[in-house]
């Protein structure tokens, strides 16, 4: 009896029927498929992309030249110089990050005592040679300008976990 299923169902072309059933099904769900450059996906708020460094509202940068960053960085990527300015706090002179050596591990962000060196959104940032991985401080303000809002909420919403 097994043997005369076997042939029925080899002869009616099973399979093929049960694959075909399978396109006819899923034709008609909807698309999981994005247009990638046009519609883009969601993204974790602790998503780690581009470095970027923060202002405060009112304009100055947050890094206060602690150096905690450079000293946490395992990959040594970040070096950082600073200078006292006239009313004796210290800011950055020079804040650069060897893209090509950093591993997006997040711990220069949690080691930041102001929440000036963080990981943002934006994860568009190929480029066409090594040079243009170097970033110095002009960079990673300019960044962190361009996506501070996107940066704000994260924080925002990662508050409750920190």
């Amino acid at each position: 009896m097994a043997l005369l299923e076997r042939g029925a169902y080899g002869f009616w072309l099973g399979e093929l029927v049960g694959g075909l059933a399978l396109t006819l099904r899923y034709m008609f769900k909807r698309k999981v498929t994005l247009n990638y450059p046009y519609e883009k996906g969601p993204i974790s708020a602790r998503f780690r992309g581009e470095h970027a460094l923060r202002r405060y509202p009112n304009g100055e940068e947050r890094c206060i030249a602690c150096k905690l960053c450079e000293a946490i960085c395992p990959a040594q990527a970040i070096t950082i110089e600073a200078e006292p300015r006239g009313d004796g706090s210290r800011r950055t002179t020079r804040y650069d990050i060897d893209m090509t050596k950093c591993i997006y591990c997040g711990f220069c962000q949690e080691a930041c005592p102001v929440d000036a060196i963080v990981e943002g959104p934006n994860f568009e940032f190929a480029t066409e040679t090594r040079e243009e991985m170097y970033y110095n401080k002009e960079k990673l303000l300019g960044n962190g300008d361009r996506w501070e809002s996107e940066i704000a909420q994260n924080l925002e919403l990662d508050a409750p976990y920190r």
